[in-house]
C-alpha cells in the first residue's frame, strides 16, 4: 500500500516507540479510560455535552484516554460523529494522556475511520472486531496487517466476541510495523499467558474485561497488570480506590470493594444484554454527568435496575468516602 496514509516514512518508528512509552507510563500508574459518548434525547450526538464529560474524565486522572470504543458506542457513529468525538478528546487532553481511538469493523471502515483520526490528532487505534463473520486465524492477522499498512497511526488490536487468536497469531501480529499491543477481552488466561511469553517485552497487553476489576489480580499474574476501567466513567472515585489498593497491597480494601460493589454490578450488568455499556451510562447520569441516552439497539435500564443501580453506586461511593 502507497497512499499518503501509509506508516512508511523515517519518522514513524521514533514516533510510535514515544506513543508506546507513554502508553506504558500511564497504564503504569492508572486506569485506561473508555469515555462514553454524549447524546442529546432525539439521539442525536451532543459535542457540547462530551466536551464537558471528557474533561470530567481527564481531571481523575486516567492513564490514557479511548474515545470512540465500545463503552463510546463506535458502532452507532456516522464518520462525522467520530471526527468530533476524537477531536474533542484529542483538544481536551492536550497532551496530557495519549488518545487511542476506536476504528475496525470492515477493512475499508476501518481505514476511512483510522485516517479521521489520524487527521485529528490521535495517538494511536483500538482495533474492534470485526462485524459477524468468523474467520480463521490467517484473516484475524490479516486484517490488523491491512489497517497497520494503511495508517501512520499504531495499533492495539482487540480481542473479544468472533476474535480470539492464538499464542503463534499475537507472536506474528507483535512484528508486524505499526501492531503495538492487545487488549484482551475473554479471559482466557492460559492462553494469554502463552502470548505474554511469546512476544517481545515491549508488546503491551491489557485487560479489557467488561468489569477487569474483578479479575484484576488474575490478568496480573499472568503477567497483565494494566486494565481498563467502565467504573471510571461514571466513578472514577471508586476505580482510583479500588486500583490504589491494588498497588499498595491493600487486600482488605480491594477484597471489601469487590466483595460489595464490583462482584453485585457484575451481577447487575449480566442480567439484560447490553447492560456493560447501558448501565455504565445510566450510572453516569445518576452522578450528573451530562452523556444522555444509549441509542438502539442498546436500551436503558428498565426503573428496578436503575433504583438497585443507584443503590449500589452509593454503596460504593461510600466505601471510598464519596458521595453520589
Amino acid at each position: 500500500m502507497t497512499s499518503e496514509g501509509t506508516n512508511a516514512g523515517p519518522d514513524t518508528g521514533t514516533a510510535r516507540a514515544a506513543v508506546v512509552r507513554r502508553l506504558r507510563e500511564g497504564m503504569a500508574r492508572s486506569v485506561l479510560s473508555f469515555p462514553l459518548t454524549s447524546f442529546r434525547d432525539d439521539g442525536s450526538l451532543d459535542p457540547d455535552g462530551y466536551r464537558a464529560y471528557v474533561a470530567q474524565r481527564l481531571a481523575a486522572a486516567p492513564g490514557a484516554l479511548f474515545p470512540a470504543c465500545g463503552t463510546g458506542e463506535f458502532f452507532s457513529l456516522d464518520e462525522d460523529e467520530y471526527r468530533q468525538v476524537v477531536t474533542i478528546a484529542v483538544e481536551e487532553s492536550g497532551g496530557r494522556v495519549p488518545v487511542v481511538a476506536g476504528t475496525g469493523y470492515g477493512w475499508a471502515q476501518a481505514l476511512r475511520f483510522a485516517r479521521v483520526a489520524e487527521e485529528a490528532g490521535a495517538d494511536a487505534l483500538l482495533v474492534m472486531p470485526h462485524y459477524l463473520t468468523a474467520a480463521p486465524q490467517e484473516g484475524l492477522v490479516a486484517q490488523v496487517e491491512w489497517i497497520a499498512a494503511g495508517t501512520r497511526l499504531p495499533l492495539v488490536a482487540y480481542q473479544r466476541g468472533q476474535v480470539s487468536y492464538t499464542a503463534e497469531s499475537v507472536r506474528r501480529l507483535a512484528h508486524v510495523p505499526g501492531v503495538i499491543g492487545l487488549k484482551d477481552g475473554h479471559g482466557d488466561l492460559d492462553r494469554l499467558q502463552r502470548m505474554v511469553l511469546a512476544v517481545p517485552e515491549d508488546f503491551l497487553f491489557f485487560n479489557g474485561a467488561a468489569t477487569a476489576e474483578v479479575q484484576a489480580r488474575a490478568y496480573a499474574a499472568v503477567g497483565v497488570p494494566a486494565y481498563s476501567s467502565a467504573v471510571h466513567a461514571f466513578a472514577p472515585e471508586i476505580a482510583n480506590a479500588f486500583l490504589a489498593a491494588l498497588h499498595a497491597g491493600d487486600l482488605g480494601t480491594v477484597d471489601k470493594l469487590l466483595r460489595d460493589f464490583y462482584v453485585p454490578l457484575v451481577e447487575l450488568r449480566d442480567r439484560v444484554p447490553g447492560y456493560a455499556v447501558s448501565l455504565v451510562k445510566a450510572a453516569a447520569r445518576l452522578r450528573g454527568c451530562p452523556v444522555g441516552p444509549v441509542r438502539a439497539p442498546l436500551t436503558d435500564p428498565s426503573a428496578a435496575d436503575l433504583a438497585e443501580l443507584k443503590t449500589l453506586l452509593a454503596t460504593g461511593l461510600d466505601l471510598v468516602g464519596a458521595a453520589l
